[in-house]
Order: C-alpha cells, then structure tokens, then sequence
C-alpha cells in the first residue's frame, strides 16, 4: 500500500574445567549439523577465544569467551530488525536460527520492524519506566542514526565488540568501520556486513543509463513517470537524495561531525532545487513517493518505473536469481562516486539476554556466516569481514563465489567510495526535504 506523503547467518564444544578455550568447527554451507560431513567439519576447525589483549565486556571482568558461550545456552536472543525482505529474512530463520540452535542451544527470536527507530523507542520508553535489566530487546540491527541517538543517550551496552573471537577477522583500522555516520564506534556495536548503493536498470528498456547526477536529471525529465526514489526517512530514499546533495553542495567533504547550522542554511537549497526540479517528471508526478525500499523494487518489479536503487550491490542478482527482475536487470554507479558503508548490530542496556546476544554477534562475523551470507542465492551481502585475513581455504571459497549476473564488479565498486552523511547532518537533511521538497 503506498503512502500519499504528499498529502502527510558443526560446531563441536568441548567445555570442561581443564579447557581454557572451545573449539568451534563451522560448516562451509547452510547444512544443518547433524548432516555435515566429517571433511566439512575438520576443514574450517578453529580456536574460540577472545583476540589478545581485548578487555572483557561489562559485568564479565576476569572471565573468557567460554564463559560467555555457557551462560548463554538456554537462552532466547530477541533480535529486533528491519523485516522488510524475504531473502535476508529467510536466511535469519533458517541459516543463522537454525545454526546458533545446534551448536549453541540458544533460540533466535527475530522481531521485524518496519523502521528501526520502533526498537529504539521501545528501549526508551522502557528505560524511562525503570525496565533497566529485563528489556524486551536483546540485539538490534542497527542504523547510524540510531546508533548515534542510543549512544548519547547511554543506552547500548559495551564496550562488547572487541571481545569477540571472530572480531580478528575485522579490520578495525578502516574508518568506514570504526565509525557510523561519522560516529565513533568504540566497540558498541559489531559490523557483519558493507554496502554500496547501486542503481539497478533493465537493460530491455534503457541500453545505456545515465550515469551522473545531471543526466538523469535529463533523463527524468525527458521520460515522465519512469523515475522515483523512497521517501526519506527511508534508508534506501536518504542515501539517494544524499547523491544529489552532495554535488548540489560542493562535495562531502565540508560536512564533519560536527554540525554548521549555518552552512547547512546556505548549501542546501541548492540541493532542494534539484530535487524540485525532477519532482513534476517522477511518477505519479511526484504527488505521492514510495514509502520504503520494497515498495521501490516493488514498483521496479512490475515496470512502472525503470530504476531500483539499494544499498546491496548484489540485491538485485538475488532479485533476479529469485525470478522477480528481469534477467536483463543490470546496475551501474555515478561517475562521481557512490555512497559506502558498514552495517552492525547493537546491544541494548537493559537486555536480559547480553550473553547470547554477543555469541551471536560473534557467529554473524565467523566466515561460515559471513560466506552463506555473501552468496547471492542466499543473500549476497558484502562481507564485514577482511577475506585476506581468513585461512587460505576460506579465501579460495569466497573467491570462487559468484558473483550474480547484475552484480558489478568490486573494482568498480571500491573506486570513488563515498562516505555516509554524518548523523549530525543527516537527520537535519531529511527534515529539510520533508519541509523544501515534499511539502512544497
């Protein structure tokens, strides 16, 4: 249903007093455990211990990684996430429920949202009503700018990532992953996977797409009804109009994390007028805008309009490996550069299930995950992972992982990677095009 806004991812654990450490073996594929063979569970064998030197997380002082794994069997993990695609959710509920049942003997509740900020507003409110050890939320799937509003308001328990044994495998150094939205990450919050944003096209109506932010504004303009974009707040819709700011403003790299209410006053109006500009020429002539990402592949899928948008390079090979676009789908890039970033999962302070939160977080980082993950008939998210830093076998196996036939390449995926509006700024941008553009 649109909203007429116009109008408003075998592990064998031996634990015993004499065992410092457990042994974890992960299969290299979705098979449930019992099933997996003898080659399988040997090859990915590995020690499960908390990298050297990491602090221990809040009220496990002086204890391991072994401890944590056993107070969390028995336990039911509450994960709060956006539930809005049926192949990331298929894949929790199979994959990563099944898997953390069997090695674990933790249970995998997910609770869908349609937007995050549901989980933070029900952290919130419990917390203002005193709910500070028995919350209803274990793990959120969490986005920048909720990240940022829990964070300053002390509300995330951590630090906790450091902790996890498959945190070798991130790589900590890279600023697209020790910060969110140009917030310090501080260990608050785990990655398990990246993004860019492509734009996906069908290469049956359109042989060549308009590749920079002036052509398809000509584009557009020239082929009434065919274009349109999410509505901010939607992730996929603010990522995109953030394309179109940051040319229409000079560029990303005047907005730090501090905010310049000032420079905001002056620099974006011309971001609006571009955006008012297309307005007329969008479909349903841009009296009414999808309200969320699937209503945009949605509306791609039956061809009424001729461009997807997402922020998962391979989303839209799984959209075609899944029958619901065309084979002839394709995506491409702006010449200027497309937006990149990480994506993580978050503890909240008051949950009652801290232990089995983290060995979550650290399952979603292991390669056996972060591989089912990767592959396009399951999902087909970038690794959060550093692949170079996995055993050689590992390597060999994301290597030899296809990559989809809409799926670009990941040298033209790294080349001109944008960084992320800072939260700071980003909250204030969708309220301007909610004021400048949407109402207008």
């Amino acid at each position: 249903m649109l909203s007429n806004v116009k109008m408003h991812g075998r592990l064998l654990i031996g634990l015993t007093l004499l065992l410092p450490f457990l042994m974890q073996c992960a299969s290299t594929a979705s098979t449930p455990a019992e099933n997996r063979t003898e080659t399988e569970s040997a090859a990915i064998t590995v020690e499960e211990m908390a990298p050297e030197g990491a602090e221990p997380p809040p009220d496990y002082e002086d204890q391991q990684w072994a401890d944590i794994i056993a107070e969390a069997r028995g336990q039911t993990v509450n994960w709060y996430m956006w539930g809005g695609q049926d192949n990331i959710n298929n894949w929790i509920n199979g994959f990563v429920a099944d898997t953390l049942k069997a090695e674990y003997d933790i249970t995998l509740n997910q609770v869908p949202l349609v937007d995050t900020v549901e989980a933070v507003n029900k952290v919130l409110g419990e917390v203002e009503a005193g709910v500070d050890a028995d919350g209803s939320v274990d793990m959120i799937w969490i986005n920048g700018e909720n990240f940022h509003t829990l964070r300053q308001a002390d509300l995330l328990y951590g630090p906790f990532s450091q902790f996890l044994p498959n945190s070798t495998y991130v790589n900590w150094d890279d600023p697209s992953v020790n910060t969110d939205l140009g917030f310090p990450v501080d260990y608050y919050e785990s990655p398990w996977g990246k993004a860019r944003m492509v734009i996906a096209y069908d290469t049956a109506k359109l042989a060549e797409p308009p590749t920079t932010i002036d052509s398809l504004v000509e584009w557009v303009k020239a082929n009434p009804g065919k274009f349109t974009y999410p509505a901010p707040p939607d992730f996929t819709g603010t990522a995109f109009i953030t394309h179109f700011c940051y040319q229409a403003t000079g560029g990303h790299e005047q907005f730090t994390l501090e905010f310049d209410a000032q420079r905001f006053e002056e620099q974006f109006p011309a971001c609006w007028d571009i955006l008012n500009e297309i307005e007329p020429f969008l479909w349903r002539e841009g009296q009414t805008y999808p309200e969320s990402h699937a209503r945009q592949q949605n509306l791609f899928a039956n061809g009424e309009v001729y461009f997807d948008m997402a922020f998962n390079p391979a989303e839209a090979s799984s959209m075609v490996s899944a029958g619901r676009f065309p084979e002839t789908t394709r995506t491409f890039v702006f010449d200027s550069g497309t937006l990149a970033n990480t994506h993580y999962v978050a503890i909240p302070v008051n949950s009652p299930h801290k232990a089995a939160a983290m060995v979550l977080a650290n399952f979603l980082l292991s390669p056996e995950a972060q591989f089912s993950k990767a592959d396009v008939e399951n999902w087909g998210d970038f690794a959060a992972i550093e692949v170079a830093r996995l055993p050689e076998e590992w390597q060999a196996q994301f290597d030899a992982l296809p990559v989809g036939v809409a799926t670009l390449p990941n040298e033209i995926l790294d080349e001109n990677r944008l960084p992320e509006l800072p939260a700071t700024w980003r909250i204030p941008m969708e309220k301007g095009w909610e004021e400048n553009v949407l109402k207008q």
